[in-house]
């Protein structure tokens, strides 16, 4: 039962418009909540984001209503707690707020206090008509299932996926290597049972687009009167002699791929350990396993990610690194992988095109992903991009099929960042997967609303804490670096003209958001004033949106 509880140390509401601020509420140990004035009005709500638990004070506040979290992106309606961008799946709690006998109160339950969230409320049961089948079972697809409960739709849902068990987050399989199921799991299986959210472990071969039905390798099939594609994407593997015959070579993509290479460490460790590949898989995989063990990274550039960061950029990340243990081979090619001279049907080395040999008790590759659309491959009524993805509109439905939509890895789609005016691009973020699920979601229940804007955001562990936003599906041109890029510290604005296309920070929070929310208003300073030395932390949000 909500209660009335006195905030610590406030003897009235004397926030500015735009100002925010973490308080204490007396009689609940540990008790927080965060005060927010926007435009005049004060709102009390969780002072932590709901996504990874960062404190929402040291986040960005837009004055048309928006809290955006400084680690990753995720974003809050201030007026209602509810998200608004992804990855956080759960709203804030809201608390009624007053000043009054000389403090100030809020009105709230014990328990939503310290839980710091509100609990999405989904439960329902199917009835009419309708059937969405959601194909995948990654960020993307929970994010539509969700939205589409949370948006009222009262129809039958089923989510079909490979993976034999509910959404995990995936993005800490690479930078932690987090093998435990449970400490993994988005949402438990209960969830989906209390949604009337049917979920199917069973892998689609083939969709009839004009009878409206999926296939499935069981032999079963499933009819749909709305389908979203959300199948993600597929590891690459190397077309070299020995990559595919020898055990102990591993790709990283699932659950059961990180369990795979945890084993193979062991727990007493000392491994010999090969990465191919200096991207972000690569080089997270790299970072986490670093201690105790001999790690080499072999990359195709003279700088990890430089194709993507540029050289300079790269070079810190390569530094970070380094000073962890690990080993780099840049601008190198791999020829082949050979067999271990105590078991030849392990691996025992990688040879490099020069002729350098590496020593491996594992192998692992990080060499690239690929749309998951095999399914889609000889069906006549699509039509595959040339990287075998499906083209979409703003709403991510798909050109040329009715009622269809495609999310995540497999959707090239119009981006409308700066710099882009509508460039098709396919983007494999985790928030840009479950933003357009939420998109997809908002289409089906209501096909007459406007598309939403958001910039693209990720987030990745090399040595550091490295934040990113924004897109260059038009590539770009110039960098301009801010900070300590020789300490690791820096913030880096990618420009194509005078235009900032994208921004990448380690340790300089909240400058990813913050750039975030002034790329969303078309406010983003341009590259000749970030040169002059201009903070854009310092630079005040207006409440228009631009794009």
């Amino acid at each position: 039962m909500a209660q009335e509880y006195q905030i610590k140390g406030l003897s009235k509401l004397d926030l500015k418009s735009g100002e925010k601020r973490e308080v204490e509420v007396e009689g609940i140990e540990n008790g927080k909540v965060l005060l927010a004035n926007v435009n005049g009005t004060t709102h009390a709500m969780s002072p932590n984001c709901t996504h990874y638990g960062a404190p929402l004070k040291l986040g960005v506040l837009s004055p048309d209503g928006r809290i955006t979290c400084a680690w990753h992106g995720a974003c809050f309606n201030v007026a209602s707690g509810d998200v608004e961008d992804a990855p956080a799946l759960d709203p804030l709690a809201k608390f009624e707020i007053e000043e009054k006998k000389g403090g100030v109160y809020i009105k709230g339950e014990e328990s939503t206090i310290k839980a710091s969230r509100r609990a999405v409320n989904t439960k329902c049961k199917a009835q009419g008509q309708e059937k969405v089948v959601v194909v995948g079972g990654g960020s993307g697809a929970l994010g539509a299932v969700q939205a589409l409960r949370e948006q009222d739709f009262k129809g039958a849902i089923t989510m079909i996926s490979i993976e034999p068990s509910p959404p995990i987050d995936r993005t800490k399989l690479s930078k932690a290597l987090i093998t435990d199921k449970s400490k993994l799991e988005l949402r438990p299986q209960e969830w989906f049972k209390e949604s009337s959210i049917e979920t199917v472990s069973d892998e689609v071969t083939s969709v009839d687009f004009e009878k409206k039905s999926v296939s499935t390798k069981s032999g079963s099939s499933c009819s749909y009167t709305k389908l979203i594609l959300a199948t993600g994407a597929v590891p690459k593997l190397l077309p070299l002699p020995g990559f595919k015959e020898l055990s102990n070579v591993f790709l990283l993509r699932s659950l059961s791929h990180a369990q795979a290479i945890v084993s193979a460490v062991g727990e007493k460790k000392g491994k010999k350990i090969v990465v191919v590949g200096s991207s972000f898989i690569g080089m997270e995989v790299g970072n986490c396993l670093a201690s105790g063990n001999d790690v080499t990274i072999i990359g195709m550039e003279s700088r990890p990610l430089e194709r993507i960061m540029g050289a300079e950029t790269g070079e810190i990340f390569q530094n970070l690194l380094s000073k962890n243990g690990v080993k780099f081979h840049m601008n190198a090619g791999v020829e082949a992988a050979g067999p271990s001279k105590e078991d030849s049907k392990k691996v025992g080395s990688v040879t490099l095109k020069d002729g350098t040999i590496l020593p491996a008790d594992l192998v692992i590759l990080g060499t690239g992903v690929g749309p998951a659309t095999g399914f889609l491959k000889d069906n006549k009524a699509v039509s595959l991009e040339k990287d075998g993805s499906l083209q979409v509109d703003e709403h991510f439905a798909v050109k040329g099929l009715k009622d269809v939509y495609a999310i995540g890895d497999i959707a090239t789609f119009p981006y409308h960042g700066p710099g882009s005016n509508g460039s098709l691009t396919r983007i494999e973020h985790w928030n840009v997967a479950q933003n357009a699920g939420r998109a997809a979601a908002k289409a089906i229940v209501s096909p007459s609303s406007k598309p939403k804007v958001f910039i693209p955001v990720f987030w990745s562990a090399m040595g550091s804490q490295l934040r990113y936003c924004g897109n260059t599906p038009n590539g770009w041109d110039e960098l301009v670096m801010q900070g300590e890029p020789k300490e690791g510290k820096f913030a880096a604005f990618y420009g194509k003209g005078d235009t900032v296309v994208a921004v990448a920070s380690m340790m300089m929070d909240p400058i990813m958001s913050q750039s975030a929310e002034l790329m969303r208003q078309g406010k983003m300073p341009g590259l000749a004033e970030l040169r002059k030395g201009v903070d854009v932390r310092d630079i005040g949000l207006p409440g228009e949106i631009k794009m």
